[in-house]
């Protein structure tokens, strides 16, 4: 294989496979959107547009920087544009506008401009600052982990990022807190890890839960997040 080839090889989309997404792939872009819109706490929609655009997004952003992880990096962060934006992206008979989209154009369009803006304003840290995985934590997945850890009181995501992302233990975290001026125990942070990766899972959607995690429990891999 070329040095170009590998440079071009794209990742496995393996969630197209999965029962809940085959189907959808057959939908339009304007159903997709439209139902995830409807049923935000249905995932499995925009894992579909994922699905679909996912090597689109990825060969363009494959030339922005020197490394695989870089690019993978940019991979997640251009899908979490894409996430936020479809949030308040409209299908409209008027013309296009920053966050919405006409009939008579397309949301591949708008993708590939939200991946144009992705390159032009995100600076790609060094490898060694990187933290994400793609293999550990596909960008939908990501994205959703992201979505809930947002919705969490601001200490529990804290130790929760210390501990499944920088593998702190319990007893480095509440040294650390208590360096702050935080009245934590070990015990605490025990307790606050167990009801925090609880209320994690009651976050999650359950179809994104179903597709990646296989089951109700939340377990993901650490270094996962960019």
């Amino acid at each position: 294989m070329s040095q170009t080839a590998k440079l071009l090889e794209l990742p496995a989309i393996a969630e197209g496979q999965h029962p809940l997404i085959a189907p959808l792939l057959k939908e339009t872009d304007q159903a997709l959107l439209q139902q995830w819109q409807q049923s935000p706490e249905q995932g499995k929609y925009f894992i579909a547009l994922f699905c679909r655009y996912g090597h689109l997004v990825y060969a363009l952003l494959h030339h922005q920087a020197k490394s695989s992880l870089q690019v993978d990096y940019l991979f997640a962060k251009t899908w979490q544009l894409v996430f936020n934006g479809l949030t308040n992206l409209k299908v409209t008979e008027k013309i296009a506008t920053d966050w919405a989209i006409s009939t008579s154009s397309s949301l591949q369009s708008w993708i590939i401009s939200q991946t144009a803006a992705c390159i032009h304003q995100q600076e790609v840290p060094a490898i060694a600052n990187i933290h994400y995985s793609l293999s550990a934590a596909p960008p939908p997945l990501w994205c959703y982990l992201e979505a809930a850890l947002a919705q969490m009181p601001d200490p529990t995501r804290l130790m929760i990022l210390m501990a499944r992302t920088f593998h702190w233990s319990e007893s480095r975290i509440a040294a650390y807190l208590q360096s702050e001026g935080e009245d934590c125990s070990v015990a605490d942070v025990q307790t606050r890890l167990t009801e925090g990766y609880h209320l994690l899972s009651t976050l999650i959607p359950d179809d994104i839960q179903a597709i990646y995690l296989e089951s109700p429990g939340l377990e993901w891999s650490p270094n996962s997040a960019p």
